[in-house]
């Protein structure tokens, strides 16, 4: 454009000398201000956009976690599995288990937490389910420090006590007390590690299951950060301890935390109650824990889309059936689930 203008004020300058400098000057002082002001505005947005972006989650304190050096650290929202016993050979229903949950939340952190482990990810044991779950981007694996994870909490004293150790149900009751603490601490999701996940969990807030009529189970647990209810059930846990008696810490904790939380004496399905929600057996527990060995009869597949199509994950209830032999290749509720929902671990099987 300055270039166009520049005869036309050559040829007013030799009949109106004063008239056109005027001109000359002022349109020279006008295309300075305006390359003046964009040179400004360009410089102020790359400095704006140089400036560090605050991520959309806080990020885990390092309480429970010990990345390594420039290792990013999990942030609200995930979910997770642990593992406290020092095992560190992960089977084929863990695995699984871990796959389906990564296939279902493309978008979402699947945290492992394992007792056993010193390094996370960088330096992972020499095992076929580290290998085969490292293929999946969301899928990290962490040390867990269970006297960091407890400190801040009224489980920290519980734990210190060496005497509890040596308690008949000790693994379970410590995985019960890690997973409350987990919720309460940094919110999102807990499964078991014997649940197969059909359906993105996400949805389900502040929600735990009915495992059947008026007893909750905390093998599935979805809760933000801080909430009241995980801290009722923490100090629930503390006050009304016992390890001698089976499900105590777990079932029967949630079960009754959720009654005083609701001022009932019975609990029905899908019942919210401030917030929380009791959600009915066919969500995460379709099978029945006495009805366990259905997993291994064949079923049609019109019949298990029937059986599950409210249903968003289901328990294998691996306590009760680790020691049943699954045809993989056969039309069993179980090897459909696998080659459906963990189709990595499933070829894996088939090839063992």
């Amino acid at each position: 454009r300055m270039s166009s203008c520049l005869p036309k004020l050559t040829t007013a300058v030799l009949s109106h000398r004063v008239k056109a400098l005027f001109i000359l000057i002022f349109t020279f002082l006008f295309f300075a201000s305006v390359t003046y002001y964009r040179k400004t505005v360009e410089d102020s947005e790359g400095e704006f956009n140089s400036f560090p972006t605050q991520s959309r989650h806080k990020q885990l304190s390092d309480c429970l976690l010990h990345p390594t050096a420039g290792g990013p650290s999990p942030s609200p929202g995930n979910v997770f599995f642990v593992e406290t016993s020092e095992q560190t050979s992960p089977s084929y229903l863990f695995t699984c288990s871990v796959e389906s949950a990564a296939r279902a939340h493309p978008g979402t952190r699947i945290v492992v937490l394992m007792k056993g482990l010193t390094h996370g990810n960088d330096v992972l044991p020499n095992h076929w389910a580290f290998s085969l779950l490292n293929c999946f981007p969301n899928v990290e694996f962490w040390p867990l420090n269970l006297t960091k994870l407890f400190s801040g909490t009224p489980l920290a004293k519980w734990y210190l006590q060496p005497y509890h150790q040596q308690e008949p149900y000790f693994l379970p009751v410590l995985s019960d007390a890690c997973r409350i603490v987990i919720m309460w601490k940094f919110g999102g999701i807990y499964l078991d590690t014997d649940f197969i996940v059909l359906k993105n969990l996400k949805n389900l807030t502040n929600a735990l299951g009915l495992q059947s009529q008026d007893v909750l189970n905390g093998a599935f647990l979805s809760f933000t950060p801080k909430h009241e209810f995980m801290e009722l059930c923490m100090q629930d846990f503390v006050d009304n301890y016992d390890g001698s008696i089976w499900a105590h810490q777990g079932p029967a904790l949630l079960t009754r935390v959720f009654k005083k939380w609701c001022s009932i004496s019975n609990i029905q399905n899908n019942m919210s109650c401030k917030g929380v929600c009791a959600l009915s057996p066919e969500a995460v527990y379709p099978i029945h824990w006495e009805d366990w060995k259905k997993l291994f009869e064949v079923i049609s597949s019109s019949e298990r889309h029937k059986l599950l199509k409210n249903t968003y994950a289901v328990h294998v209830w691996n306590k009760l059936s680790h020691e049943t032999r699954l045809d993989i290749t056969s039309q069993a509720f179980l090897a459909q689930l696998y080659s459906q929902f963990c189709p990595a671990t499933y070829a894996k099987m088939k090839k063992d």
